[in-house]
């Protein structure tokens, strides 16, 4: 992805989380001077894997098959000086936008409909060699207990959401016609890096053309900055 790209999709989405009235956290608009200045004290952020997380899936095509998230807080499934065992993201699904088939072996989730459209979320179980099974799959949603098929596909509404337990394959997108979609999701610790399971090989994290400079940060941006704050150590 061309970061001039990255840059306008950020500017977008700045734009529709404030015209539904959520505010996302100050380090959100920190630039590259900001991180800079810096210090350990805000190393949870790059530990934790806070922040911008914009993706197309390797398909060279965001709008069809992409996702922009925003890690708000976070637990580390590796380091034990941080507490927290659980997560907060906010996303952001546009229509017809496609993310594709996935589960976590560790991470839990509640995906919220927080506003806009309508998300459609299909469902598989997974067998134990990570293919699609065929059996019925049990889910919550909103404290309802509900078995559906193999290969469902659920429409969450504004203001609803869907539990998927670890092992649940699932794809979402936004409803056509029916608008972008502001989603929370609330979990588990979350670890992109090791807790993914994609049916078909993806490119989770995107190579990066720099053709300007960052608007703000995608949280991989954090180890490129060099100094304190960008110290892998």
């Amino acid at each position: 992805m061309k970061r001039s790209e990255i840059n306008q999709i950020m500017r977008e989405a700045v734009e529709f989380i404030e015209s539904k009235q959520f505010l996302l956290p100050p380090f959100a608009y920190w630039t590259k001077k900001d991180w800079l200045e810096k210090n350990e004290s805000y190393a949870e952020i790059r530990d934790n894997m806070l922040g911008w997380d914009i993706t197309d899936f390797g398909s060279g095509k965001f709008h069809e098959i992409g996702l922009l998230m925003f890690t708000i807080r976070n637990g580390n499934l590796k380091d034990p000086k941080y507490k927290k065992r659980y997560a907060e993201k906010l996303l952001i699904v546009e229509e017809g936008q496609v993310t594709p088939f996935h589960f976590h072996w560790s991470k839990m989730e509640d995906i919220i409909n927080r506003g806009g459209g309508n998300l459609l979320v299909q469902v598989y179980n997974s067998t134990p060699d990570e293919q699609l099974a065929d059996t019925p799959v049990e889910i919550s949603m909103d404290g309802r207990r509900l078995t559906v098929p193999a290969g469902e596909i659920l429409r969450v509404r504004p203001g609803e959401s869907i539990t998927l337990e670890t092992g649940v394959y699932h794809k979402f997108w936004g409803e056509p016609g029916t608008g972008k979609i502001l989603i929370g999701e609330v979990s588990s610790v979350n670890d992109d890096h090791v807790d993914n399971r994609f049916l078909e090989p993806v490119g989770r994290f995107p190579e990066i053309e720099e053709d300007e400079e960052p608007l703000y940060l995608l949280y991989n941006d954090y180890f490129n900055l060099g100094g304190v704050f960008g110290d892998r150590n």
